[in-house]
């Protein structure tokens, strides 16, 4: 026990647990308590710290310690929630903090030494490679996903200004043969209390990930192409529908190799007659075709799992930031007349003047790689451009779509362009509704590498990182980020071992295929972290007005915009309870520059762990206050809301691979070819051969549902693992009204949901927007707001 003495505090007499602890069990959450009896002296001052020692050679999880009967101080607590190991594994002993909460300057004097010394095995020397039992946090460039030695590369992803990229957890691997900066594939590692083992529930999602990628996706192929117990294309949309209707027959002994592995007893239900079947999805639970309207297509441009994308249109016709010298002129081909056939009698000219046209482009992620795409075995995709209007009933209505490919004699020639217009008969209705496919294959693949990895997942880590490095336990931000971690570095290397790696469930199910990864880094040269605040995004988007008379400062311009009507609620909760937490310990700037964890933390941060775009001007200089509360916002809005909203819709709006296909193997088919004729007379089929085949979809919904279940031990927002995580006892009630605030605005979100004159709540689907309702049970429930990104 270290005591708050004088000078570098007093360590007391080692006392001995002479009861032996039980081997844990592998999987469950049970808990033993035991007393110890330790020396006290009132000369000694009150305990600060404590040193334990493991001499067993079996780790154990170590919850928290309580010292009851201190006198004059009744009971102190230490929150420890950590791995212990053999002493023998450690070079320093380890060491616990009290639960207090100081500021590096008001630390007392004796327990400075230890927290400095804390840090430094945190952080580590960046050498060797990482053991098991770890607890080092240090940062790598992204060489470890492709697999060069088996003569599958993948390029290196950070570290150079042509694949910028955040920076993850160094592994410290032996490098591949053919390419020495390239880490060979294979376990990765994960500081050891960032991986629970298998105490948490929600370990058994994330080992269901594993056992997909090792073991069930080798028997779904070999179930369609080598034993062809079903058809490896779908002939109808009731086959489609039968996935979770009936389910797919499958031999006894592949069944019985996907039934027994726990973590997808839940995922994939069988009924006892050697059936596979899926859960239904949400968008498909009331309406089996209101996903074919074009209402429905639009309502989830800003209600779906992807509502971040979209943009005022702002100038006519849509250009492009694309280079001319490589790409061509790639301005839409898009016509006023073409848009002004479904306007009502309103112009161009009026509907820009009155906000009331929008745009989805994906022209310019596309592009680059389109040629490359398309070159795959089975890739037919184009990069496309949609042009909605707000009608006045406050819905979306689509307009035009356009349809890109590289000209065929070199890309910079530029693009080979098709403007479909809405139609609801004959060949036209199908041509319209292929192109609507086409869309979504874009929107699927960078909703899933774009807003969903890269803008939650990848950027996060970076500060998880120089948080765990540079930020003591006993510090105020610690405290305040921490639980918004959880999971991020143990889901994140699990997705570099099974979802994001050369060969892996996202190159085989979405049409990036390969370059799926390196399309994120070109997108990450644009990120800006301020812009990841919900009003700075919406604003950019031109989705916004600042306005000091509105709601919170903002009139959003589609006034019944789901996403950003919770969302912006959500957001000032956020923001309301950080400043009020921030200020308890910084009054003034200064506090926040003398500093010394907070500024070495946000250098980092910044230096390191975003390396690539430390020169950007917009990055916070974290000198004031308002730099702080500002900083910490985004940290907390993107691990927790915006996860959230584009992460626990991927089922209920994806689990109909009608509704979000994510691959496209046709173009759209010229008048006087067979295809054509096909879609002539079996429109259904026609759809089907265009979009993501049986193999490629069975993939899809297997990983989405996984990704869109919660657990059964899951922390909302508003909610802490122990409610003892501080004892500052204002930051205890600024937390409590932050919670209320966060029921209060789930009775405003049912209430809107309710509401008949808001049409885009629901739709012709009849799914009521709940993405961002923060609370939630177990399972697949198409809400529920965790505070960190873990799954």
């Amino acid at each position: 026990m270290v005591f708050a003495g004088s000078g570098n505090g007093k360590v007391g007499k080692e006392v001995y647990l002479e009861k032996h602890l039980p081997t844990l069990p592998t999987l469950g959450a049970r808990q033993d308590a035991f007393s110890i009896f330790f020396e006290w002296d009132a000369s000694f001052g009150i305990p600060g710290a404590f040193y334990i020692k493991n001499f067993m050679t079996d780790e154990f999880f170590l919850v928290s310690v309580k010292l009851e009967d201190i006198p004059n101080h009744g009971t102190i607590e230490f929150v420890c929630n950590s791995w212990v190991y053999n002493f023998r594994s450690y070079k320093k002993n380890r060491i616990f903090f009290v639960n207090d909460t100081y500021l590096p300057s008001a630390t007392p004097a004796p327990l400075l030494k230890y927290r400095k010394e804390e840090l430094e095995v945190l952080r580590g020397d960046g050498t060797g490679k990482r053991k098991d039992f770890d607890r080092i946090y240090d940062y790598d460039v992204y060489n470890d996903l492709g697999n060069p030695d088996g003569g599958d590369p993948r390029p290196i992803l950070g570290g150079s200004s042509i694949y910028p990229y955040p920076r993850r957890v160094r592994t410290g691997r032996e490098r591949t043969r053919t390419d020495p900066n390239s880490e060979k594939p294979g376990e990765v590692y994960v500081p050891r209390d960032e991986n629970f083992g298998h105490l948490k529930s929600s370990d058994f999602l994330t080992y269901g990930i594993k056992s997909l990628s090792h073991d069930v996706i080798p028997l779904f192929k070999s179930a369609i192409f080598q034993l062809r117990v079903t058809s490896s294309e779908f002939e109808s949309f009731e086959d489609v529908r039968s996935l979770y209707e009936g389910g797919i027959k499958l031999p006894t002994d592949i069944l019985s190799q996907i039934s027994p592995l726990p973590a997808l007893k839940e995922i994939f239900r069988t009924d006892g007659e050697n059936v596979l079947q899926f859960p239904p999805p949400h968008v498909a639970k009331v309406s089996k075709s209101g996903w074919m309207t074009d209402e429905e297509f639009a309502r989830e441009v800003i209600a779906g799992v992807n509502p971040n994308v979209i943009r005022r249109l702002q100038e006519f016709p849509p250009k492009s930031t694309l280079d001319p010298t490589l790409y061509g002129d790639q301005t839409s081909t898009i016509t006023k007349e073409q848009l002004e056939i479904n306007m009502g009698g309103v112009t161009v000219e009026e509907a820009l003047s009155t906000q009331r046209l929008f745009i989805l482009d994906y022209q310019d992620a596309f592009i680059p790689y389109l040629t490359r795409i398309n070159s795959l075995p089975t890739a037919k995709a184009y990069a496309t451009r949609t042009i909605l209007f707000l009608k006045d009933d406050g819905t979306l209505k689509p307009l035009a779509i356009e349809l890109s490919k590289p000209h065929p004699d070199g890309d910079n020639l530029g693009p080979e362009s098709i403007v479909v217009l809405p139609a609801t008969e004959g060949v036209d209705s199908t041509i319209w509704l292929l192109a609507k496919a086409h869309v979504i294959v874009n929107d699927s693949g960078y909703h899933q590498l774009v807003s969903h990895w890269l803008n939650t997942h990848a950027v996060m880590e970076p500060f998880a990182i120089a948080t765990n490095r540079h930020l003591s336990v006993l510090h105020p931000i610690y405290k305040l980020l921490y639980p918004h971690y959880r999971d991020t570095i143990n889901i994140n290397g699990l997705a570099r071992q099974s979802l994001i790696n050369a060969d892996g469930i996202i190159e085989k199910s979405f049409l990036p295929g390969k370059y799926s990864i390196e399309m994120s880094s070109s997108v990450y040269k644009n990120w800006v972290f301020t812009d990841q605040a919900l009003p700075a995004d919406l604003v950019k988007r031109g989705l916004a007005i600042e306005d000091p008379s509105a709601p919170h400062g903002l009139r959003l311009v589609i006034e019944d915009y789901p996403y950003a009507v919770d969302g912006l609620e959500i957001w000032d909760a956020i923001k309301t309870w950080v400043h009020e937490y921030v200020s308890l310990y910084y009054p003034t700037d200064a506090a926040v520059q003398q500093d010394t964890e907070l500024q070495a933390w946000w250098k980092e941060a910044v230096e390191k762990g975003h390396g690539d775009l430390k020169e950007k001007p917009w990055w916070p200089k974290m000198q004031t206050t308002e730099d702080l509360i500002q900083s910490c916002s985004i940290i907390v809005w993107t691990a927790s809301a915006l996860h959230a909203a584009v992460n626990f819709g991927q089922y209920p709006y994806g689990g109909l691979i009608l509704n979000r296909p994510t691959l496209a193997r046709r173009f759209i088919p010229a008048e006087g070819t067979p295809e054509y004729d096909e879609m002539v007379k079996n429109p259904q089929k026609a759809y089907l051969r265009t979009i993501t085949p049986k193999f490629e979809t069975l993939i899809d919904l297997s990983v989405i549902e996984i990704l869109s279940r919660h657990a059964s031990d899951e922390i909302y927002l508003g909610e802490r693992e122990t409610p003892n995580w501080t004892t500052d006892k204002k930051a205890l009630e600024a937390f409590k009204r932050f919670g209320s605030k966060l029921t209060g605005i789930e009775g405003k979100i049912n209430a809107r949901n309710s509401d008949p004159s808001l049409r885009n709540r629901t739709g012709p689907v009849q799914l009521p927007y709940t993405l961002l309702h923060r609370s939630s049970e177990e399972g697949l429930t198409f809400k529920g707001i965790p505070n960190s990104i873990s799954i």
